[in-house]
Formats: structure tokens, C-alpha cells, sequence
């Protein structure tokens, strides 16, 4: 079968970007998790990788079959070529990947694609009506180009670190990897956007996304209290700055997050409680209110809320429309997922077996997202993605159905 005839075969999956060849650059965590979003959606995502491989297949544990569950994560619906851009033959390739893609997405240092003529000066000239994404830590100007740019790093230069843990702790990282999440999120939302302007110009265009730049933007009423009105703001362990109810509250038997994020709302909390004349209580009327004076109402609802267990509580507060929920583990979170009807895990063949993963985030009604492939092993597609890159056709698109076994 052709590669003209193998696309048009994927057309019948007709996600929202069938169609779409994405030449991906970028490795770790922003750049891969952009890249798959693109994937589920349709597009063919080409995973260009050096010799030594993407640095998150040694990221660990945990560990499935032998590969790192953190690489497997970010991974599926791709296909891997090797490519050795140091090697006069490979980088003709990637020139030739580049000239026949719609969307490039890239994670180097800034300026370190200038030496393989793949920077967008470079590669816009050869395709240009592609679109480069460049994903870096602090930006493309000096001085922030020159630094490399890790999630931790950004947490704790963005400020987000200032905010998180005890008020009277040290700083804290956030569990996860947030704004390598973020700036793949941003990064993913720019190419859309480029894409559509694209549809009427005919023109590429770089699209630009820095790590600290995401934070400072996903950092939204703590960065611009600052902008406005130079508030800084401060660690207050669960609590929130703007608004009370909102953090856990101990129950009789474990801990129970509790919201109350307008009057109505808490006027049915505490008709819930036992106690609705706190909801015309001068000092509780408003948001306002309950805010300034927290540490006066903080006990009155920890006692109300011992009379029972968290669990019994969340059953009693979701029926009085009582915004609540328990604090469970990672495994608790998916299965709850599943009770509530979100069908968080999808399946994929994997060799020989099924491989579980977290579904995309997406529900389209038209053009639903497609799991087509497992997340490849490294250079698995070379020598299929060789053949069709040394050809004459540069319009024609590699398949993206065969599943990894």
C-alpha cells in the first residue's frame, strides 16, 4: 500500500487533525505532551530522536515492561525515527521532514538549531508555510536564552513556591511538573491558533512559549495582584487568600475539602450543618465577610463538621449542593473518575498486551480523538520513516494506523 493509500485509510479515524504531519524536535515533558495532544486529535506526529534517545525513557521508576512509565505517559500515537543530526545523511532527512510537515515543535537551548540549519530563519525558507513552536525555559533574549530551564527551576523563580506548603513551613514544589504541563497546554493552543490564521494567509509563523512566561500567566490573581496593585502574596497552607470556606476541614473521621464560593452557597452549607442562622450573621453575610473574619468562623465549622465522618459529610453536603470533596490518593482519583462517568482510562495493544493509560482530556462530538499506537521504542519507525523521507513525494504522509506490538 502506498503512502497516499495508507493515509487515506487514516482518514476514516477523522480526528479534528487528520491529516496534519507534526515534525516533533522536542523531548522530556512540555514539548512530548504537546505533541500527543496533537496526536489523539489526528495529527501524524513524527518523533524525531538522537541516538542516545529522549531522556525520559531512564526517568525512573515506576517502570512497565521495562520501559519508564514516565516516557510511556506522554508518548502514544507517535512514531519514532532515529536521527543523528551531526550525520550528513540524517540531517538531510530532518531538512527533508521539515520541508513535507505542516508543524514543527521544538525544545533546544535557543539558538542551538542555527548549526543544523533547522532554526525557523533556516526552515522557513524551506517550508514556509510551516509553523515552529519553540518551547525554552526563559525565553529567546538575552539573558534568559542562555539558561536551561526545568520545572522545579521555573517553581521556584516563578514564585509559585513562595506560595505553597505551611505559612509558617518552608516553600514547597507543586506535586507535579505544573508548568511543563502549562507551556505544552500554551504551546498546543498557539499552533492552533497559528494553524487557523495559516487556513487563510497560506503563511507559517513561529510561535514562542518559555516555561516562565506560562508560569507567570498560569499564576493568573497571585501574579496579577502584584501587577496592579503590588500586593505580594504568601504561603497560607490550604487556605485561600479570597475566599472562606475553601480548604479542608477535619471531620470526625478524616479530612474533607469544604466550599463555600458564594452566599447561596453557604447559606446551604451551614442549613446542611445544623446552624442556618450563621448565614445571617453580620460577621458571615458576605464573602467579604467570612473572609476578614475566618479565624472566627474556622472553629465554629470544625466543631459542627465532627459530628461526622468525611465520607458521611460528602454524601450529606453533595445532596445539599455543597461544593466538597474527600482527599484521596492518585489510584482513589481515577477510580472516582470512573464512578462519576468520565471513562478515564483508554487501552492500547502493547506488545502483546494491553497497555492502560489516562484518556485525552477532550471529548469531541464530531471528530472524536483516536488511540492508534502505543508509545513507540526508540527508532522503531526508522526504517519505514527513511524510506518514505529519501523518496520523490514530499506531500505524501507516512501511515500513522500500525500498532506497536
Amino acid at each position: 500500500m502506498s503512502p497516499e493509500d495508507e493515509l487515506m485509510t487514516d482518514r476514516a479515524l477523522q480526528g479534528p487533525l487528520t491529516g496534519l504531519v507534526v515534525a516533533d524536535f522536542s523531548r522530556i515533558l512540555a514539548g512530548p505532551y504537546a505533541t500527543m495532544l496533537l496526536a489523539d486529535m489526528g495529527a501524524t506526529v513524527i518523533k524525531v530522536e538522537s541516538p542516545a534517545g529522549d531522556d525520559t525513557r531512564t526517568w525512573m521508576p515506576p517502570v512497565h515492561r521495562g520501559e519508564a512509565t514516565y516516557y510511556l505517559s506522554i508518548n502514544r500515537n507517535k512514531k519514532s525515527i532515529v536521527l543523528d543530526l551531526k550525520d550528513p545523511t540524517d540531517l538531510h532527512r530532518a531538512h527533508s521532514l521539515v520541508q513535507r510537515a505542516d508543524i514543527m515543535i521544538e525544545n533546544f537551548k535557543p539558538g542551538q538549531l542555527v548549526q543544523f540549519n533547522l532554526d525557523y530563519d533556516a526552515v522557513r525558507q524551506l517550508n514556509p508555510g510551516l509553523i515552529v513552536a519553540s518551547i525554552s525555559g526563559f525565553g529567546s533574549q538575552e539573558p534568559g536564552a542562555k539558561m536551561m530551564g526545568y520545572d522545579l527551576m521555573i517553581q521556584a523563580m516563578s514564585g509559585l513556591m513562595s506560595l505553597t506548603g505551611e505559612a509558617d513551613g518552608p516553600p514547597f514544589r507543586s506535586g507535579i511538573s505544573v508548568f511543563d504541563i502549562l507551556a505544552g497546554m500554551h504551546c498546543t493552543t498557539g499552533i492552533l491558533a497559528a494553524l487557523y490564521e495559516r487556513a487563510s494567509s497560506g503563511r507559517g509563523q513561529h510561535v514562542e512559549v518559555s516555561l516562565m512566561a506560562s508560569a507567570l500567566s498560569g499564576l493568573a490573581n497571585h501574579s496579577n495582584s502584584y501587577a496592579m496593585e503590588g500586593v505580594v502574596p504568601y504561603r497560607m497552607g490550604n487556605a485561600h487568600p479570597s475566599l472562606f470556606p475553601y480548604e479542608p476541614f477535619p471531620t470526625g473521621d478524616g479530612e474533607l475539602v469544604v466550599i463555600a464560593g458564594n452566599d447561596g452557597q453557604f447559606k446551604a452549607l451551614v442549613t446542611a450543618l445544623g446552624r442556618p442562622d450563621l448565614a445571617f450573621d453580620p460577621d458571615f453575610v458576605t464573602n467579604k465577610d467570612r473572609t476578614r473574619n475566618r479565624d472566627k468562623l474556622r472553629p465554629i465549622l470544625v466543631e459542627l463538621l465532627a459530628t461526622k465522618s468525611a465520607t458521611a459529610w460528602f454524601e450529606t453536603l453533595t445532596a445539599a449542593k455543597v461544593p466538597c470533596a474527600p482527599i484521596v490518593t492518585v489510584d482513589a482519583g481515577v477510580t472516582l473518575a470512573d464512578q462519576l462517568g468520565l471513562a478515564p482510562i483508554v487501552t492500547l495493544p502493547y506488545r502483546g498486551e494491553e497497555l492502560r493509560m489516562i484518556r485525552h482530556p477532550i471529548t469531541f462530538s464530531e471528530t472524536p480523538v483516536t488511540y492508534r499506537m502505543a508509545p513507540p521504542t526508540i527508532g522503531e519507525h526508522t526504517d519505514e520513516l527513511r524510506a518514505w523521507l529519501d523518496s520523490e513525494q514530499p506531500v505524501s504522509h507516512p501511515s500513522t494506523t500500525k500498532e506497536s506490538e
